[in-house]
Order: C-alpha cells, then structure tokens, then sequence
C-alpha cells in the first residue's frame, strides 16, 4: 500500500471511528457505568468482531448477505433482540459503583464477549467494510486482493481499539468526578440501558 493511500484510510478510519455511533456510544456509556477498565474490555469485544467481519469479505460471504433481503432482515431482528436483552439487564442497575473493585475473570470475558456479539450481529458492519475496504485496493501489485483486505481490516481493527480506549479512559476521568453524588450509579446503569435501546431501535428500523 502506498504511504498515500495509507494515509488517507488511516485518516478516514479515525474519524469514522469517532462519528457517533453505536459502538463509541456504548464504549462511553459502560466506561461511565462501570470504569475505563469496563470500557476497554468492551472495546476489545467490539473490534474483535472486525476480524470476523473483515474475514466474510474476504470470503465474500458479505456480498452474498447483503443480496439477501431475508438473511439480513433475520440478522437485523437477532441483533436487536439481543441488545434490548442487554439494556433490560442495565435498568437493573442497583446502584452500586464498582470503582476499586476487580472485577472476576468470568465477568471480564463475559464483558469481552458482549463486545463481540455486538459487532457481529450488527450488519451495518458488515455492510460498512463491503463498501469501505475495496476502496483502497490496488490493483496490479504484489500483493493478493485477500491479504490487503486483511491488511486493511487489521489497521482499522488498531486504530479503533485506540481510539475507543482514549474514548473509555477519558469517559472515565469524566466519572471520577462525579462519582460522589449519590445513586450515581443507577443513574448511568439507565443511561446505558437507554444507549442500547436506541442502538437496538437503530438497528431495527433501518
């Protein structure tokens, strides 16, 4: 890849990382919820799923979804049954902060896992890095079309574990602020609950 084109999906990547959206929005509202550590763990979750997305492109497996009104209805109707799922589990929020806790390995790679199955039942994902990848494919080189796909999707995967961790830190920081006030964490227990209703709702009606 040429150090120019390289640059401009660099460029590009970041700031479709930092665009609003479902993934960023839910890395803020758990990393205000529970702390950076929370955040990054779920950030991890989320931009394991671009591995699973980059490898159907590869495979072309994307486009074949993308030509199935039906398949990707199904895929939307999953997805968004699962984050409801998810944000009925957050209005249960009682209330108590887990700052200065560690949390037990069986909630981090149920955290992790969260992550995962969130970018993969999203198909706006999958839709996304159909459309964005083959963009900045050189033709006539040395290197197979597979292997920059790959080469691509690994960048972006790195570039968004990054930028959701600055995210997930800062959000943090924001947190520790007002973490005196009292109930403050049923309040951002709602908050998340409210973050993936809309996502999930997002999802559904597009």
């Amino acid at each position: 890849m040429e150090a120019t084109t390289f640059g401009y999906f660099l460029t590009a990547s970041i700031l479709l990382t930092l665009a609003p959206g479902p993934d960023i929005l839910y890395v803020i509202a758990k990393s205000l919820s529970e702390g950076a550590r929370s955040g990054i763990v779920l950030a991890c979750g989320l931009v394991s799923g671009i591995a699973f997305h980059t490898a159907l492109v590869m495979l072309g497996v994307a486009a074949l979804i993308s030509s199935s009104p039906t398949a990707l209805t199904a895929l939307k109707y999953f997805g968004s049954a699962y984050l409801l799922y998810l944000a009925y589990g957050a209005f249960g929020s009682t209330g108590k902060l887990k700052i200065g806790r560690a949390e037990s390995d069986r909630s981090t790679a149920a955290l992790y896992q969260r992550g995962v199955l969130m970018n993969v039942l999203n198909p706006k994902v999958l839709l996304f890095f159909l459309a964005f990848l083959p963009q900045f494919l050189t033709t006539g080189g040395d290197v197979s079309t597979s292997l920059q796909i790959a080469l691509l999707g690994l960048i972006f995967a790195a570039q968004a574990l990054i930028v959701f961790s600055i995210v997930s830190m800062c959000a943090a920081r924001l947190r520790q602020v007002i973490l005196k006030r009292k109930n403050l964490g049923a309040v951002f227990g709602k908050l998340e609950g409210w973050v993936l209703v809309i996502i999930a709702v997002g999802l559904f009606v597009s």
